[in-house]
C-alpha cells in the first residue's frame, strides 16, 4: 500500500510554503443547507499500517454550528487551493469531532478506514488535542474564551482576555481558569479522504485527476480539464 500521488504533492506543497495551511470546508445543516468556512490545517496523521490513508486535522470552538453538523451529516468536502504550485484539491470524505472527554460529541456510526486504522495503531485523540492547542498563540487561544456565536453587547469586548498561556504554564488562579475553559472548548476535526479531485494548473498543458479511496489504496482517473 503505497501513499498517494495527490497526498504527497498536498504534503510537499504545505511543507514548503507557510501561507499554503488555509482551506475551505463545507458541511450541511439540518436542513440540507450547505454551510462553508475556512479553517487552518493542523497537521497530517498517518496511520502506520495504512500509510495510503492520510488524515487532515484541524481546529475549532465547539460551540460551532460545524460541530452540530458534522454529528448530524460527517460527509464533508474541503477545497484548497496551493497559490505557489497552482494546485487545486478538492477532497470529499468523512469527519470527526474530538472533543473535551466531558464533552459528548454524537457521531454517525459510519466506518472512517484511516481514523480506525489510526486508532488501532493507538493514536491517543486527547493528547493530540493537547498537542495542537499548546501550539496555537495565546492570542488565538483566549478567543475560546468568548461567547462564540452570541449577540455582541456593547462594550463587551473589553472584558475578554487578550491572551491566556498553555494550561501548564498557568501561574495564577485566574490564568489557570481561563486556560481550562479555553481547552474546554476546544476541539479538533479528523478528515478521512475518500475522493480527491486534483487539478494542476501549474503545468503545460493543465492535468486533472479523480482518485477514488478502494479497499487497498486509490484508483486514479485522468480527466480533461
Amino acid at each position: 500500500m503505497t501513499t498517494p500521488r495527490w497526498y504527497t504533492a498536498l504534503q510537499q506543497a504545505v511543507a514548503q510554503h507557510s501561507n499554503s495551511s488555509l482551506f475551505q470546508l463545507a458541511t450541511v445543516d439540518d436542513a440540507g443547507k450547505p454551510c462553508i468556512r475556512s479553517l487552518i490545517h493542523r497537521a497530517f496523521l498517518v496511520p502506520p499500517s495504512r500509510p495510503a490513508f492520510p488524515i487532515f486535522v484541524t481546529s475549532t470552538d465547539i460551540r460551532s454550528a460545524k460541530v452540530r453538523q458534522i454529528a448530524h451529516a460527517d460527509t464533508v468536502e474541503l477545497v484548497w487551493w496551493i497559490n505557489a504550485t497552482l494546485d487545486q484539491f478538492r477532497i470529499s470524505g468523512l469527519a470527526r469531532v474530538f472533543a473535551s472527554p466531558q464533552r459528548s460529541i454524537p457521531h454517525t456510526a459510519v466506518e472512517c478506514g484511516g481514523i480506525n486504522a489510526l486508532e488501532m495503531s493507538g493514536v491517543d485523540w486527547e493528547a493530540k488535542r493537547r498537542e495542537l492547542f499548546d501550539a496555537v498563540s495565546e492570542e488565538m487561544r483566549a478567543s475560546w474564551c468568548r461567547p462564540a456565536g452570541m449577540p455582541l453587547k456593547v462594550g463587551e469586548e473589553n472584558d475578554w482576555p487578550t491572551t491566556v498561556p498553555k494550561p501548564n504554564e498557568a501561574k495564577t488562579d485566574r490564568e489557570k481558569e481561563l486556560a481550562e475553559l479555553a481547552l474546554s472548548n476546544y476541539a479538533i476535526i479528523a478528515i478521512d479522504p475518500l475522493r480527491v479531485d486534483w487539478v494542476q494548473l501549474g503545468t503545460k498543458p493543465y492535468q486533472r485527476t479523480f482518485f477514488n479511496r478502494t479497499e487497498d489504496g486509490w484508483s486514479e482517473e485522468a480527466i480533461v480539464p
